[in-house]
């Protein structure tokens, strides 16, 4: 191996080592925005959403299944009526409920957004 190899070996392994700070171009920083902007609806609705779908098979659960009978529930029909009925209520209200967390949010930050963005197309 050559001197110069050696060097861009050494070059290469020091590189790996030395903390580099990395500056952020606006793209990204736009692209982080936007990321704030959209992950607490999306974390939301998929959270919301599971739990509505567990609360609905709970409830169908209790209807179409003996596990009513097994945990002591004489007559499981119509609990298992109403809380399947409550679980889809709840799926129903989640598209609403995310699309106003994402619109409080959007509003939250439009500003800042519009003004990054508009900087980034004058470039």
């Amino acid at each position: 191996m050559n001197k110069n190899d050696q060097e861009f070996l050494v070059q290469k392994i020091r590189t790996q080592y030395t903390e580099t700070k990395k500056e952020y171009s606006g793209l990204e920083e736009l692209k982080q925005l936007d990321g704030k902007v959209k992950k607490p609806a999306y974390v939301f609705a998929y959270i919301f959403g599971s739990i509505s779908a567990i609360v609905m098979g709970a409830g169908m659960s209790l209807v179409m299944t003996d596990i009513g009978s097994t945990i002591g529930i004489e007559s499981p029909l119509i609990p298992g009526i109403v809380i399947g009925v409550v679980g889809i209520v709840m799926a129903i209200v989640n598209y609403p409920l995310y699309k106003g967390i994402l619109s409080s949010r959007r509003k939250k930050y439009a500003a800042r957004i519009l003004a990054l963005s508009e900087e980034l197309m004058k470039k």
